[in-house]
């Protein structure tokens, strides 16, 4: 397999085939084009990216970081929603690494949509998320691929601290909450503004989220949990017990559920872990 420098996409590339597809990276779709080789190989040893992993992508863009998958994985799926971008992908990997070229895959589509995927189950996901959309796709890929075991995605740096977020913290919140509701979750680097074109106007960081061997121990289904959760947080600085009245059908009514769950109705909802949350879904009705 060749692991040629060559194989992989410099920043005169990255113009030039921007400049070939009358590419301008649109802040709408959060498009921040990846520029340096040696961090995009960082990020696939980062993600500890082994060579029977079936990688899915989202957000390939030009495909720096798709060529650096396809180097390590066994293949690699890219799901791109940019007409332009997804039409022109499958051109790069058969120009730039031929004999992996049937390796890879291009799902043109809006990853919200997807439902399914071509080929083996995904074993790993890997990507550059755009900033405006990156938790809710993480999350539903998460929900909708089972078999995804160990996730590195890039994000802004501080999407990557609330993802990351222990009870207590500041910046603890829904998107930590049902993060860990699906893996261990944790930091897993820092990356400057300058591997990007165009540089972004903020930090970015990896996050690493490796799949629990053994999920949330509850009787709750993940949609009465996550309902739990949404309603703690919509309010913040109010006590459980006024933040969850309106999901328990009353203020009197989320007292018992939260005495019946052994938490406090005078906590709030930065201080719970999600198997508190779960345990509170259990006991909605409790003392009727």
């Amino acid at each position: 397999m060749s692991n040629s420098p060559d194989s992989l996409l410099g920043p005169a590339d990255i113009r030039e085939l921007a400049a070939a597809l009358g590419v301008r990276p649109t802040k709408q779709r959060g498009q921040n084009f990846v520029i340096d080789a040696n961090t995009v190989r960082r990020i696939v040893r980062t993600a500890e990216v082994r060579p029977d992993d079936v990688v899915v992508e989202v957000g390939p863009g030009l495909g720096s970081l798709t060529l650096a998958l396809l180097e390590t994985a066994d293949r690699v799926t890219a799901v791109e929603i940019d007409d332009v971008l997804a039409a022109a992908l499958p051109a790069t990997v058969e120009a730039r690494m031929p004999e992996r070229a049937d390796r890879f895959a291009l799902v043109h589509s809006d990853a919200m949509l997807v439902d399914e995927l071509p080929g083996p189950q995904p074993t790993a996901l890997v990507a550059n998320l755009p900033y405006n959309v990156a938790v809710p796709v993480l999350l539903h890929m998460l929900a909708t691929f089972p078999s995804i075991d160990r996730t590195l995605v890039m994000v802004q740096s501080e999407v990557a601290d609330r993802l990351a977020a222990t009870p207590g913290s500041k910046v603890y919140g829904v998107p930590s909450v049902k993060a860990n509701w699906y893996a261990e979750v944790k930091r897993a680097g820092a990356i400057g503004r300058n591997v990007f074109w165009p540089a972004p106007n903020v930090d970015s960081g990896l996050v690493s989220l490796v799949r629990r061997t053994e999920p949330v121990a509850t009787t709750a289904s993940r949609a009465e949990v996550f309902a739990v959760v949404d309603a703690a947080f919509a309010q913040r600085r109010k006590t459980l017990r006024a933040a969850l009245a309106g999901w328990a059908g009353s203020a009197a009514a989320a007292e018992q559920a939260l005495v019946a769950a052994g938490v406090s109705p005078q906590a709030r909802g930065e201080s719970l872990t999600v198997e508190q949350f779960a345990k509170i879904a259990e006991n909605r009705g409790a003392g009727q």
